[in-house]
């Protein structure tokens, strides 16, 4: 008997140190990055019905965290303003050892390039939770006028222009960086012209999602983030993506990388860096996944 209470007090012991670093990382979750205060995202009740309520996250950065009750799918949501001054896009393979792109959290990809925020966005080879291996973009990535990783005809890119224009276009077209400052490759167009893509209207797949959208005028653009995987947000499907990235303010969108890969790492207002979202990496909620590509802000 002492012999089989013992194991239960150690499997229990296990199990509290399993769980106590989620529970401090979820709790973090709930932090507005504006204040730092106890944050409630803003609900309704479709994903027609979508109202964003900007707040001021940084210098003409506004952030929004909304949920939708039906289905349930809850997201988070950057609005930057192309045409500031103070706005600086920053794009990575990964970290690097000088030779090889190798994996990088996106938390740490803004925390060690003192930026404001960051997404993921190139799709990639391995999957893992282990910053520093050896991993490869499975699209375009340029930075800074260099060209990290090479373009994938299957698939569309999110580019900026040396002349501040913005556009989504196929990695197929993109045959120099002559004219490109920064462009980071995806899986498709899924928001064209303020209308859904006919690739989405009948693909009901629910996945974790990220997104970058356009304004028509090309002078903002939209960072999103939505949870699945967990009972609070399902995931959404490409069509949903697309029409709350419309709602949002985009006139086009990109799907970026998604499923577990999945997360918005902000600066917060006490200057420390944490995902927004609750990524789901091997099962394990809060566990953020090592990318490669990724897309960050800063000032």
């Amino acid at each position: 008997m002492p012999r089989v209470k013992k194991a239960s007090q150690i499997n229990r012991l296990r199990g509290f140190l399993f769980f106590s670093p989620l529970l401090i990382f979820l709790s973090c979750a709930t932090l507005s990055p504006v204040d730092s205060a106890r944050e409630k995202p803003v609900v309704f009740k479709t994903v027609d019905s979508v109202e964003p309520q900007w707040q001021s996250f940084a210098a003409d950065i506004g952030y929004f965290h909304g949920k939708i009750a039906e289905p349930k799918i809850e997201f988070w949501v950057l609005r930057i303003d192309l045409a500031s001054a103070q706005t600086r896009i920053v794009v990575k393979g990964g970290s690097s050892d000088g030779s090889r792109t190798l994996s990088a959290k996106v938390s740490g990809f803004v925390r060690n390039n003192e930026l404001i925020a960051g997404i993921n966005a190139v799709p990639f080879d391995i999957s893992t939770s282990k910053e520093g291996v050896p991993i490869q973009n499975m699209g375009i990535v340029i930075s800074s006028g260099e060209e990290i990783a090479p373009a994938n005809p299957r698939y569309d890119a999110l580019v900026f222009y040396k002349d501040g224009r913005v556009q989504i276009v196929k990695q197929s077209t993109i045959l120099s960086t002559e004219n490109i400052e920064n462009a980071v490759g995806a899986f498709h167009h899924i928001l064209i012209n303020g209308e859904p893509a006919e690739r989405t209207l009948n693909r009901e797949t629910r996945y974790p999602r990220s997104a970058a959208g356009i304004s028509a005028n090309g002078d903002f653009l939209y960072l999103l983030v939505i949870d699945g995987r967990r009972s609070g947000s399902i995931g959404a499907t490409e069509k949903e993506t697309a029409m709350l990235l419309r709602l949002l303010g985009s006139e086009n969108g990109i799907n970026l990388d998604g499923g577990g890969s999945s997360a918005l790492a902000l600066r917060y207002s006490d200057g420390k860096v944490r995902v927004v979202n609750t990524p789901v990496h091997g099962r394990i909620p809060g566990r953020e996944r090592a990318v490669a590509g990724c897309l960050g802000i800063g000032n």
